[in-house]
């Protein structure tokens, strides 16, 4: 009975420190030095939540810059779901191809490049990250090259210039991290935002 009762106490001691004081203190640290990144990075226009940095939004009408596609369910950029397709680079539905009966596939891939062109993006090659999802299927960032493959449809669609896009563009292009980790990169969110505001 001796034992059990030092068991329980400290049971219950562990389970105030780890589970009670422990996360407070934690919760208060990220709270006063980091508040921002703690609660989400959260987007505010006008006093209302309009997204996250750190979570992509679908975007498909022409006058806003399209996000990288994302592999989500049951809908996209579902950050409770966060994962890749896992389909490989000769799957049917991401590529195309042809069925058991021998009827072409048209497959992901290619229906994304043709809605891109539909939309007035027909400027070349069609970046490999603006028909493709990424590992995670949240990206809220796109390359400054998808960005700008997108910056002539934009201009068009909004009655602008296309040096006015461009020079957003480049206002909301983040360089890699001290010059040397990682690559430059365009939070799609912000960048439509300040799109908006500029209107």
């Amino acid at each position: 009975m001796r034992e059990l009762g030092t068991a329980i106490r400290i049971f219950l001691v562990l389970t105030v420190l780890t589970g009670i004081i422990y996360p407070m203190i934690v919760t208060g640290v990220a709270q006063a030095a980091f508040r921002d990144k703690a609660n989400g990075s959260l987007i505010v226009v006008d006093g209302k939540v309009v997204g996250s940095r750190l979570i992509g939004q679908p975007f498909d009408d022409p006058k806003y810059f399209w996000s990288r596609p994302s592999a989500t369910g049951p809908f996209p950029y579902n950050a409770a779901a966060s994962s890749g397709s896992n389909q490989g680079p000769l799957n049917t539905s991401l590529v195309g191809g042809k069925d058991a009966d021998g009827k072409p596939i048209s497959g992901a891939i290619a229906d994304r490049v043709a809605a891109l062109k539909a939309a007035g993006s027909d400027e070349g090659k069609v970046p490999t990250e603006l028909v493709t999802a990424s590992g995670s299927g949240l990206d809220p960032e796109i390359s400054p090259a998808a960005a700008e493959f997108q910056v002539a449809r934009v201009a068009k669609v909004r009655g602008t210039t296309v040096q006015a896009v461009r020079a957003l563009v480049q206002k909301y292009t983040t360089p890699p991290f001290l010059g040397l980790l990682g690559e430059s990169r365009v939070n799609v969110l912000e960048l439509n935002l300040a799109l908006d505001a500029a209107k």
